[in-house]
């Protein structure tokens, strides 16, 4: 995502739920990187313990399994641009079953928050890797950022426009033209996609300020959201929150993307090569059971209670896992998609012409 959009945005989202203890994915938003302290071999004092390592699901389709390398682990840094949570959760599971220590990988999960620029920082070479938007990569590369996507968790983006079901809405058309309220930040990507494509005279704009406390309160108010997290925290309010996917739009960036800077690719591409072979082994454990991994991020995140955990885990599910995935493994990207967003941030003047995709998929594995 921008990172003036739903990523950081996001730390608005839900900023007004720190009254719900039951959910903040975004209600404990740090200013700092500063991780959970752990890396895949290590375990220092006041962190939460390592899991010993457990039979963890086969690689996908078409990866190959190398074995573990002899010597010493490589230390690598992974920036996620947000707190621990169930959309990181597949990081988490190749760290604790082992996965990453299977590819000679010692990983340090750095949290993210609020202003964290990820991209730069993987640009930068602070970082090995970092997690950012695929519109974010191109506008980031756009403005001279050598960095290069490996592999995208989302699928289908989990950015939403949520009103209430009283209301009988069928879609976004239908929110955008029956009046009320809408609750959404104007700048971004997505937002100017729905203004052209349906308008926005027919709504009251406002800003968006996180939380769900106005949408429970009036049946008239929509808002953006993302549909793993607000409509959740709706719901358990006693509201009656429906969600439309902007995906389902034709707006459909790939969230949660791998990035890791050209020249690492360049100078290591084995060692690129194995920490996306165990990222999705990783992410395939976490499919199958993200029991492990939610408890060792709940005590990172400790706003976020272990019932949301779940719900988070299995509303993100069929935005991960898709007929796609299942054929050609976890974290498949494809030239059309990056080149149709490409033209669609162009058309928006978010990008000034289209890149050279292939360029931008080199690393792609």
């Amino acid at each position: 995502m921008h990172s003036r959009d739903s990523r950081r945005l996001a730390l608005q989202r839900l900023a007004s739920l720190v009254a719900v203890p039951l959910f903040a994915p975004a209600c404990s938003r740090s200013s700092s990187p500063e991780g959970d302290g752990r890396s895949s071999a290590s375990s220092p004092q006041g962190s939460a313990p390592a899991a010993p390592a457990q039979s963890a699901a086969a690689p996908a389709q078409g990866a190959s399994a190398a074995p573990a390398q002899a010597g010493p682990a490589a230390k690598v840094k992974l920036a996620l641009n947000w707190v621990p949570e169930p959309e990181f959760g597949g990081f988490y599971a190749a760290r604790e079953s082992g996965a990453f220590a299977k590819e000679g990988l010692e990983v340090e999960i750095l949290g993210g928050g609020a202003g964290v620029p990820v991209v730069q920082m993987v640009a930068g070479g602070q970082v090995d890797f970092g997690l950012s938007g695929a519109d974010e990569v191109l506008t980031a590369r756009a403005r001279g950022a050598d960095v290069l996507p490996l592999f995208a968790v989302f699928q289908t983006s989990p950015q939403a426009i949520m009103t209430h079901e009283s209301r009988g809405a069928k879609g976004i058309a239908d929110i955008l033209s029956s009046g009320g309220t809408l609750a959404i930040e104007p700048g971004l990507p997505y937002a100017a996609y729905l203004k052209k494509k349906y308008g926005f005279n027919k709504v009251k704009v406002v800003p968006y300020d996180g939380g769900v406390a106005r949408f429970v309160a009036d049946k008239d108010f929509s808002q953006q959201c993302f549909i793993t997290a607000e409509p959740i925290a709706a719901k358990r309010k006693g509201s009656d929150p429906a969600a439309f996917l902007v995906a389902s739009e034709g707006f459909n960036p790939y969230v949660v993307v791998v990035i890791t800077r050209a020249a690492l690719w360049k100078e290591n591409p084995e060692r690129v090569r194995a920490f996306i072979r165990a990222t999705r082994e990783g992410w395939r454990s976490y499919m199958h059971d993200p029991t492990r991994a939610n408890e060792v991020m709940a005590k990172l995140n400790t706003s976020m209670d272990a019932e949301t955990f779940v719900a988070a885990a299995e509303a993100q599910r069929p935005l991960i896992e898709t007929p796609e995935t299942k054929e050609k493994g976890l974290g498949v990207m494809t030239r059309e998609r990056w080149e149709t967003l490409a033209k669609q941030l162009a058309d928006l003047g978010v990008l000034e012409k289209v890149p050279p995709i292939d360029d931008l998929l080199v690393a792609a594995l």
